[in-house]
């Protein structure tokens, strides 16, 4: 049965290459965070949904005709996936702003391109995945191979979500896993639209299953005995639960990519217009609701003023507005407890002596009174001891703070239990080497923000996480090595 990709339908459960209904009673509505407009309603998965979708990627992996299928096919069926999503992408970008609240804009510019992207990267390694042969001692032949982990579940955020489940089935798939997919319960249609797409591209039955739901379906996976592998997207709070649940079944692996704290480092020798423009994306860019979002600006003394100056004129002329309208900049939070969790962090902010800069407040008026809208915040005289330069926020709220000394610096810049991301802005290419060795972060971009390839690993340390997304790397996350031995002796 081929999926439709109208998703929205009232939302159905992918499993097994067909849709299934939940039980009548169990279904929830999906909300435009922007107008608080019913989008659609879909099924809150059950424990029994997750194992009729488990048994289905279990039968894919073993019995089907996925681990039959020559790794070139498998990788073709990859490219096409990447080219349907592409063609598809005006759409996508709508849906996913209608979902999320972010702009059409940056969805069509931030969330699509990659998101095909990385299936047209990963559909060349699916035939590439070489073993190694290793010079043992004695009268054998000894050789490395790696195969497919077994069936993944996948559990990813609301900021980006077609995206983030593209970064974890694309590289699934081309090692020859079969996924049992839960986007989040707020954003779960461009992953019911993604499963109409991969049936189109030719992908066999039961390889990816979608089943919606709340986090009790996602804790379901983690528990699950039949699921080898977790690849997980969201809070500290849920990888904690995942880790737990791991231990309580079968072991399973995990790969984490979690929150972010990150430090933005900008000294006086840099090109001040770039990095402006920087910063501002930097923590704007999406409302905030960036893991890896430079939510901690970092201001040389000799550079502080005139360069908050121009970061503050620059933030006043955003224009937040209707996430559809392409002439918005900034769009809506996704729920009403992410708008309490973002004012309680400025109310924070002002409680705890930082000047508030610009901002700091909900919007209001016939645009903005159904919906989630911040206005994008600024707080200055920040101290590393705050708690909005300790805690990740997760919407549009800045704190700047101030250096002189690089260990101040440092100490400052790894004082968080965080490591995701960083940057540093110098025309010293020497102190910028330098202190990309004493960030203690999964990336580190110089004299620029953002940087994001298919074929870079992204991923943090700390508790930012471990495993990586993207590049070589995260085909290392998908697959199990296996040694095998032959005795080339006499009998």
């Amino acid at each position: 049965m081929t999926a439709s990709t109208n998703p929205l339908q009232p939302g159905q459960l992918w499993i097994g290459g067909r849709w299934e209904e939940g039980r009548p009673s169990n279904r929830y509505d999906v909300v435009n965070p922007a107008t608080g407009e019913k989008l659609t309603d879909v099924v809150h998965g059950s424990a029994q949904d997750v194992d009729r979708a488990v048994a289905a990627a279990r039968a894919a992996l073993e019995s089907g005709p996925w681990p039959k299928m020559d790794a070139s096919e498998r990788g073709r069926i990859l490219r096409r996936a990447g080219d349907l999503i592409q063609s598809r992408k005006d759409e996508l970008a709508r849906l996913e702003s209608a979902n999320n609240g972010k702009t059409v804009k940056e969805a069509g510019r931030g969330d699509l391109p990659p998101s095909w992207d990385v299936f047209h990267y990963y559909s060349g390694w699916a035939n590439k995945l070489h073993g190694e042969v290793i010079p043992v001692d004695g009268h054998y032949l000894n050789f490395a191979v790696r195969e497919p982990v077994g069936v993944v579940g996948a559990i990813v955020a609301w900021n980006y979500p077609l995206l983030l489940a593209s970064w974890k089935l694309a590289p699934a798939l081309a090692t020859g896993n079969t996924v049992v997919l839960k986007p989040s319960e707020q954003t779960p249609l461009t992953a019911l639209a993604l499963a109409g797409i991969l049936a189109e591209a030719g992908l066999p039955p039961g390889v990816v299953n979608v089943v919606t739901g709340f986090g009790d379906t996602g804790g379901h996976i983690a528990a699950h005995p039949g699921v080898d592998k977790v690849a997980f997207t969201g809070s500290v709070d849920t990888a904690r639960k995942l880790l737990h649940a791991s231990a309580d079944s079968n072991l399973k692996r995990l790969s984490l990519e979690l929150g972010g704290k990150s430090p933005n480092i900008v000294f006086p020798d840099c090109d001040i217009n770039a990095a402006v423009r920087a910063a501002l994306w930097g923590v704007f860019a999406n409302k905030g609701e960036v893991c890896s979002a430079g939510s901690r600006l970092f201001l040389h003394k000799a550079i502080h003023s005139e360069f908050l100056e121009r970061l503050s004129d620059a933030t006043r002329a955003l224009r937040v507005g209707d996430p559809l309208d392409p002439a918005s900049d900034v769009g809506s939070l996704i729920s009403q407890r992410q708008l309490e969790r973002v004012l309680g962090y400025i109310e924070s902010g002002k409680s705890e002596q930082a000047r508030l800069v610009c901002g700091g407040g909900r919007l209001s008026g016939p645009t903005f009174d159904r919906g989630y809208f911040v206005e994008p915040t600024i707080f200055d005289g920040v101290r590393s001891e705050m708690t909005i330069a300790r805690e990740e926020i997760f919407g549009p709220v800045l704190s700047v703070l101030t250096f002189e000394d690089e260990d101040e610096l440092i100490r400052m810049a790894n004082g968080t239990v965080y490591g995701l991301v960083s940057a540093i802005w110098t025309a010293d290419v020497t102190r910028a080497l330098r202190l990309a060795r004493r960030i203690r972060a999964g990336s580190v971009w110089i004299n620029d923000y953002n940087c994001f390839d298919s074929a870079s690993p992204f991923g943090g340390v700390k508790q930012s996480g471990f495993g990586r997304e993207m590049g070589v790397h995260a085909l290392e996350q998908y697959t199990a090595v296996k040694s095998v031995w032959i005795n080339l002796g006499p009998r």
